[in-house]
């Protein structure tokens, strides 16, 4: 058959000239959609049996407050497509046959550990436990801040009462559903001068963290930093993936322990390109992969330290640079309640793992809100706990010093704490935060010797501001020194 143009001149035009189907061709499909159902299933798995096991909280409960995070749960209160394990302490979301069902077990001193979508209950006896005994102490015979003995009758003086219960008011009363206090703790001095829980809540309840849980981690991380044991600004001792020919080829070996903790690594992000529930570390947190594989596998594609980037990976990798520098598995399963959380009678506090045994200290942490006042006490008492200095005031200057990366947007972020921004002026600008999904905030105040926790349970778009309660917390204490 004979055509006007030879065919290599006819194929030259169809790809100079695409037709208009061919130029208006979109990517709108997720192809992401099959990890999000499973993921989502995950999440629905970690949530329920950490709020029945380790906050333990009645199945209604759980489906009212700790699941409405999720846009469609599988079931009601009532029954549904999962199961409830009472003996083993384990949850099951979902049935065979199509979306793979998830399962997640509480571990003693650990919490609730995701399996993988292969794994069965069969496969709990193996997942990471910490059966390390509490200091021989009674919390509720002893006083405050170390156990949870507080005289009602005492008398604290220096603000304003009804100011400060004004404060309160606003923080629970929101205007918006979405936004649920669940817990408000206001610390002065080192006493506890305010105490609310919603209803269904008291001081004993343990719920997650999320990312309030880094600012733990690079509390942990500094004190190896303070003994020597990591650098700041040495490169990091990794074992990138894939591994190269010739290690010292590999660029990512640029990267130092600081480049991590001000959110700036310069590789390859994932959380906030909409995969966070879909690939990434949404694998490790909620379908059971290797939170350490996942991390170490990142491209660089930006030089270090250039560009801020809110990244879970970056505390999981300087996470796992903790572990290699402590360098024997059950010492780093330890090392938080020997170096932390036990000195500070932080014994309510759960720091969860993945199924190897690697801290997801970028979210898994279960904890109440006395646990999250004794930690901001610390950092408000610059490291001082008993005497015993836990922390260098060099890594508090350090963690609280804006991210260089951060400039041009703020000055809002340190070293896995979030600062004033620089548009604020209505707060201290030494004032700094914790700072986790559905509102989770210790906030330290050094000017007015305050600290501030508001645990919540937001959903839907959230947007409860830690620096709007910080300034209506400090109306009921007028006649206080202020510093910007």
């Amino acid at each position: 058959m004979k055509t006007g143009l030879p065919l290599a001149a006819a194929v030259l035009l169809f790809v100079a000239c695409p037709t208009d189907a061919t130029a208006q061709q979109q990517e709108n499909y997720d192809y992401w959609r099959f990890n999000r159902d499973m993921i989502q299933h995950g999440v629905q798995a970690i949530l329920q049996c950490n709020g029945l096991f380790t906050s333990e909280r009645s199945l209604e409960q759980v489906f009212e407050d700790e699941l409405k995070y999720l846009r469609q749960p599988v079931g009601t209160a009532r029954g549904g497509d999962y199961e409830v394990d009472t003996a083993r302490r384990a949850v099951t979301i979902g049935a065979a046959g199509g979306i793979p069902p998830m399962r997640a077990a509480f571990r003693e001193g650990i919490g609730c550990v995701i399996l993988a979508p292969d794994q069965t209950y069969k496969d709990i006896d193996g997942l990471p436990i910490l059966e390390l005994p509490y200091p021989d102490i009674d919390p509720a015979a002893t006083s405050w801040p170390m156990g949870d003995l507080v005289d009602p009758s005492m008398d604290h003086e220096g603000f304003d009462h009804a100011a400060l219960q004004a404060a309160s008011d606003w923080a629970f009363d929101r205007p918006t559903l979405q936004q649920r206090t669940i817990s408000l703790l206001v610390i002065h001095q080192g006493k506890i001068i305010h105490e609310r829980y919603a209803e269904g809540f008291d001081v004993t309840t343990r719920t997650r963290t999320w990312s309030t849980a880094k600012s733990i981690a690079v509390t942990l991380i500094g004190m190896l930093v303070d003994e020597g044991k990591l650098e700041l600004d040495a490169p990091l001792d990794l074992d990138w993936l894939p591994p190269a020919g010739a290690p010292e080829s590999d660029p990512r070996h640029r990267i130092t322990l600081r480049h991590l903790l001000n959110m700036s690594s310069g590789l390859y992000p994932v959380d906030n390109q909409r995969l966070e529930y879909a690939t990434g570390s949404g694998l490790s947190y909620w379908a059971g992969a290797s939170s350490v594989h996942g991390a170490l596998s990142r491209a660089l594609i930006r030089e270090p330290g250039t560009n801020w980037d809110y990244e879970n990976y970056d505390t999981i990798l300087a996470v796992h640079a903790m572990k290699r520098a402590i360098g024997d598995d059950q010492a780093y399963l330890e090392f938080p309640r020997r170096r932390l959380l036990d000195k500070l009678g932080m014994r309510n506090t759960l720091l969860s793992t993945d199924r190897f045994g690697d801290f997801i200290m970028s979210s898994q942490i279960y904890t109440n809100a006395r646990d999250l006042g004794r930690f901001g006490l610390l950092y408000l008492n610059r490291g001082m706990w008993n005497g015993e200095r836990l922390i260098s005031e060099e890594w508090i200057d350090f963690v609280t010093t804006p991210a260089p990366a951060s400039a041009s947007r703020g000055n809002f972020y340190g070293g896995q704490f979030w600062l004033v921004p620089d548009q604020r002026t209505d707060v201290p600008k030494t004032a700094f935060s914790t700072a986790g999904n559905r509102g989770q905030f210790a906030i330290i105040v050094p000017t007015h010797d305050l600290v501030i926790v508001r645990r919540g349970l937001d959903y839907g778009r959230q947007g409860f501001d830690r620096w709007d309660l910080t300034r209506e917390v400090l109306k009921a204490f007028p006649g206080a020194a202020r510093s910007n």
